[in-house]
């Protein structure tokens, strides 16, 4: 799916695009490369340019907010609707959690990943127009499902990623049938401790959208994150975004 223009949200500061347009998809994976190879210091295969690229780039679309003043890319998401993902033979998310139990929801069921936004647009506005338009996209696809993660840095050690896991737990994960297992698990149980984090913004949106924790956190080697997946499962929270 391509889409371009207005979308709910737009305003005269941002314009927002979803396209596999190459120039667009570039101005992504250089957006991508400044957040997690600069600031965040991710390994990542860039064969020497400054760009983030992988073999499913090609089979997504790719939401782009731009700075309308500077022309400058200045948030993104990387969109995976269910028939690409069927071609690349699963979602870039089974590479970190066994998705078994999601099968009944496959045909209807998007992922979003690569998600950053510039530091300096930081403010909440970029990523409500993103959520914004990411809502109508999947409206308009007729997807009903979304599957992503939302990470939570290990800079200071796993035992702040450990504290942020057990608090979300607390307050309830979703449904045993949509539970999904980490391949490398965070090891939970050797960082018992009282220390306490903040739940990421990016993980707070989600659950404020009506997102479920569907499992305990995957360890990312490459990003030094741990991944905690979210599911957004015939959430009217997402879809009444559209309204807005």
């Amino acid at each position: 799916m391509t889409a371009r223009g207005r979308f709910p949200g737009h305003t005269s500061r941002f314009a927002v695009t979803i396209s596999r347009d190459r120039a667009v998809v570039e101005d992504a994976q250089r957006l991508r490369y400044r957040v997690f190879g600069e600031e965040l210091g991710a390994r990542l295969a860039s064969g020497g340019r400054a760009i983030d690229e992988d073999e499913f780039d090609r089979h997504c679309d790719h939401l782009v907010v731009r700075d309308v003043l500077s022309s400058r890319a200045v948030g993104t998401y990387r969109i995976l609707p269910a028939e690409s993902a069927r071609a690349m033979g699963g979602y870039y998310t089974e590479r970190e959690f066994d998705l078994g139990r999601l099968a009944p929801l496959r045909p209807r069921m998007a992922e979003v990943g690569r998600t950053c936004v510039d530091p300096a647009s930081r403010s909440g506005a970029v990523m409500l127009l993103m959520w914004s338009a990411l809502a109508k996209y999947m409206v308009d696809s007729g997807h009903r499902h979304l599957i992503g993660c939302a990470s939570i840095g290990l800079g200071g050690g796993a035992r702040g990623a450990a504290s942020v896991f057990r608090r979300l737990a607390a307050d309830g994960m979703g449904p045993e049938e949509h539970r999904v297992f980490p391949r490398i698990p965070l090891p939970l149980d050797r960082h018992e401790t009282g220390v306490q984090a903040g739940v990421p913004p990016l993980v707070k949106g989600y659950l404020g959208l009506g997102a479920w924790v569907c499992g305990e956190p995957a360890w990312d080697r490459d990003f030094d994150c741990a991944d905690v997946p979210m599911l957004l499962a015939d959430s009217p929270g997402l879809f009444a975004a559209t309204r807005c």
